[in-house]
């Protein structure tokens, strides 16, 4: 029902920046919320941002302050701009939209912070 394609991950040195963007192939006025997850290798995928179709933002706290999650109705996509990157954000970074109880989920893109 809900199609999502991640991209913008990439390498890059730590205190650097990136901007991963998740196009939907539908509106996404009518998704409850949006967001982004993280798995890092033998880790367990963690919620990173999350922004609901009012506006309303969460992150975790070892994001807040550096990641600012997004919504560009207009463009049907969520962004997520991740600054001063760290070692330990090194992780595949999942998109996520909620509608109708049922989550979706794109394929992942690679994020890559090296020392």
């Amino acid at each position: 029902q809900v199609q999502l394609v991640e991209s913008g991950g990439g390498l890059v040195q730590a205190g650097g920046s990136l901007r991963l963007s998740c196009a939907a192939s539908r509106s996404i006025f009518s998704i409850y919320a949006m967001g982004w997850y993280r798995q890092a290798p033998g880790k367990q995928r963690e919620l990173v941002a999350t922004i609901s179709d009012s506006g309303i933002t969460h992150y975790a706290d070892s994001v807040k302050g550096r990641f600012t999650v997004s919504r560009d109705n207009a463009k049907n996509t969520v962004n997520l701009q991740m600054n001063s990157l760290k070692p330990e954000d090194t992780a595949v970074y999942y998109c996520n939209a909620y509608r109708a109880n049922i989550d979706y989920w794109g394929q992942g893109t690679q994020v890559t912070v090296s020392s």
